[in-house]
């Protein structure tokens, strides 16, 4: 009998020799458990702050402090290159707040030590000089880990894991969080510099939209009620703002005066149509610039040929340096004689509907480019206008229009077009809308045409 509680003590302890391995066991899998929760809380943290944060720098404070937690580390440092190439410490994150300036003036001294390439090409680029500096000016006792910041597969700064524990080790699980720290660093980076281009891109929306408005504002906004005479216009800028160009100007002097008493009939019209060179704003400019120019010309009271000459020698010295030029044609209709004096610099001749033969001619005198030459002459013609005629002024983005095929509109097509207009269109509006369809039928339904289109018709009733 006595030997059976010698038995029981026994058992009792193999028992709990062998409960303690389980338990210890158990203790390990729920601090890895723990361990692997933080690590996730911690990234989802920086996730979160990546998608909410608009502040870069806000963002960037945060990383060393990602960096250290799921590392367990001492600390770490967040570099990035200056403009110049230069590297700077940009966030420093260390444990302990009594060691933290030390830290911080080793890490600044160990970069300032860095200097330049040729073509402002860092040192810190090279393998280990960056962590050399680092070793020397930290002391052996700081071990380091760091990695490349890449944004679009350019160093853009290194992200570095620091700790003074002797048994620290670099697991590769812990290389992996770090390289993971530094690629949400790499995408913040990028998402600023991206916002920053689309700050720049909606100011210059907005600026090319109060361009387009003024650019807008400074065509007709409707066609003048000429005595015996129909009018109809569309301008087609390829962009927002065009370099295409169209007015109707009074060129009765009289109307400047308060007391004109000057009949509709006695009151002569410039019809006028341009092309600047080029497309966009820098086109738009010169466009406007020469409008306001035309007009004061225009009040001398010249002849179509003087105009241009005087318009050619005051917009030379701008156009010079700017290498771009101006087509333009420039007419006055007199309604009671029905005669269209003109002169063309260089423009596409417009056509002339002839209402009795049913045939076309063109209008054109000889001429050169407005701003090519400052001593350029022009000539002026004149034509007598009947009944039913249709003159259409026109730019060559129509006649230029490309199809899918890379085959030009060209102006034979563009005349015949405007003839079987005339002879079965009723007015120029008609006319207008007719040939603004056949060029786009003509391109495609689906395409935009590439140069700034322009149509101005007038008809003798």
């Amino acid at each position: 009998m006595s030997q059976v509680p010698s038995h029981s003590t026994d058992s009792n302890s193999n028992a709990a020799t062998d409960v303690t391995p389980v338990v210890a066991l158990k203790e390990l899998v729920a601090r890895l458990h723990r361990e692997q929760n933080k690590i996730q809380d911690l990234l989802s943290s920086l996730g979160f702050a990546l998608r909410s944060f608009n502040n870069l720098n806000q963002f960037l404070e945060l990383i060393p402090l990602m960096a250290t937690r799921v590392t367990d580390a001492d600390g770490s440092a967040l570099f990035l290159y200056k403009p110049n190439g230069q590297i700077r410490l940009e966030q420093l994150h260390w444990q302990d707040s009594q060691q933290r300036k030390n830290i911080r003036k080793a890490l600044e001294t160990a970069t300032s030590q860095i200097t330049l390439l040729p073509n402002s090409v860092p040192l810190a680029t090279s393998p280990g000089i960056l962590d050399d500096q680092m070793h020397q000016y930290l002391g052996p006792d700081v071990q380091i880990f760091g990695t490349a910041i890449l944004v679009k597969h350019t160093e853009r700064g290194w992200l570095y894991v620091l700790s003074r524990d002797p048994e620290y080790s670099w697991t590769e699980t812990r290389q992996k969080l770090v390289r993971l720290v530094a690629d949400q660093t790499a995408v913040a980076i990028e998402n600023d510099e991206l916002a920053v281009e689309l700050r720049k891109k909606e100011r210059l929306d907005q600026e090319l939209e109060i361009g387009a408005e003024i650019q807008r504002r400074l065509l007709p906004r409707q066609c003048p009620s000429i005595p015996g005479v129909t009018l109809a216009a569309r301008c087609k800028p390829a962009n927002r703002v065009g370099g295409d160009y169209y007015d109707f100007i009074s060129t009765n002097h009289n109307q400047l005066r308060a007391n004109n008493s000057a009949s509709a009939d006695e009151v002569s019209w410039g019809l006028v149509i341009g092309d600047v060179m080029g497309k966009g704003v820098p086109a738009g400019l010169i466009m406007t610039m020469m409008r306001g120019m035309l007009r004061g010309e225009v009040l001398h009271g010249n002849s179509p040929a003087g105009i241009l000459q005087n318009l050619n020698r005051v917009m030379y010295a701008d156009l010079e340096n700017s290498h771009r030029f101006i087509t333009l044609f420039y007419s006055e209709y007199n309604p009671q004689t029905r005669i269209l004096s003109y002169s063309n610099a260089a423009h596409n001749p417009p056509l002339w509907w002839h209402a009795a033969t049913k045939t076309v001619s063109r209008l054109d005198t000889l001429g050169m480019l407005i701003g090519l030459d400052a001593n350029s002459q022009y000539e002026d013609a004149q034509a007598q206008l009947e009944p039913g005629d249709t003159i259409i002024y026109y730019t060559d983005g129509l006649t230029d229009a490309a199809s899918a095929g890379g085959d030009r509109f060209d102006e034979d097509n563009f005349i015949s077009c405007f003839s079987t207009a005339c002879k079965y269109c009723n007015g120029p509006q008609e006319i207008v809308d007719y040939l603004f369809d056949q060029v786009q039928l003509f391109i495609g339904a689906d395409r935009q045409n590439t140069d700034d289109m322009t149509l101005v018709v007038l008809q003798i009733i």
